[in-house]
């Protein structure tokens, strides 16, 4: 953009620099038109690029306001399968005493899910969607980590095993998750293939399942572990939703695990 100015020549008296007049009213030298430009420039930028920078800020991630939407689980439990006596409630916080899953009864697809989680120290648990088969759910789902990556034991271990990311297929973006004994946000959204998961407010996971067609290696060339033996793309766009339980002998801990079923518009 170009900033023309207009000065009246009545009574004025001008001086050239590099063929241009200069209102004595400047002072006489260049400086003042310098910084009457400068002002205008820097005022031009942020009309035409201050909206640009507010976009970019409201595009940043975040968890909805979750408040009004179902629990993915009842209160008394009566709407999962679990074995018996494993998975137990008490003051809104879930928690389970062994290393068994707790599954919805009901298949979702394309739908928003928003939950808090805790760790301890060596926690490694998970929430698995799509699943087709829960008495055989590793190969058969995807599964979102949840691992205490302060702890060496998964600090060290691949990066497809840390928190955030789609375990053993692709490692979240960065490292969000908590010291363990503080709670956490996590929101996971599952439209069609795509599948975004955000941690703490940053977007650490973004996931085309139709990119997975081998079961040995990912789309990044690094190798898939071997009991994750179907690769992604042959999956269902659909399934089960479940939590898995105290798994590696680390507690874990679950509370306001909230569902929004997508609309057809918001699909």
């Amino acid at each position: 953009m170009q900033c023309v100015f207009s000065v009246g020549e009545a009574g004025a008296r001008s001086a050239r620099l590099g063929g241009r007049v200069i209102p004595e009213g400047l002072g006489g030298s260049w400086k003042g038109l310098f910084m009457s430009r400068m002002v205008c420039c820097v005022a031009l930028v942020s009309l035409c690029f201050g909206p640009l920078v507010g976009a970019a800020e409201e595009s940043q991630p975040s968890h909805p306001d979750s408040s009004t939407w179902a629990d993915l689980f009842a209160a008394d439990l009566s709407n999962a399968t679990f074995p018996e006596g494993v998975w137990t409630f008490q003051d809104g916080v879930l928690t389970a005493s062994e290393d068994q899953c707790i599954w919805t009864k009901k298949e979702y697809a394309n739908f928003v899910l928003d939950l808090e989680f805790k760790t301890e120290h060596e926690t490694n648990s998970g929430v698995i969607v799509c699943c087709s088969d829960p008495a055989n759910w590793i190969p058969n789902s995807v599964e979102i980590q949840i691992a205490d990556d302060y702890a060496e034991k998964w600090a060290n271990a691949p990066a497809t095993w840390h928190c955030g990311a789609i375990f053993g297929h692709l490692t979240p973006k960065k490292s969000a998750v908590k010291k363990p004994g503080e709670w956490n946000r996590m929101t996971i959204t599952c439209r069609g293939p795509m599948i975004t998961v955000v941690l703490n407010g940053e977007l650490v996971t973004e996931m085309d399942m139709r990119k997975w067609t081998s079961a040995k290696t990912n789309p990044d060339g690094s190798d898939i572990p071997p009991w994750l033996n179907r690769p992604k793309a042959e999956l269902a766009q659909k399934g089960l939703i479940g939590l898995q339980g105290k798994h590696a002998n680390a507690p874990i801990y679950f509370r306001n695990v909230k569902i929004k079923e997508l609309t057809d518009s918001e699909k």
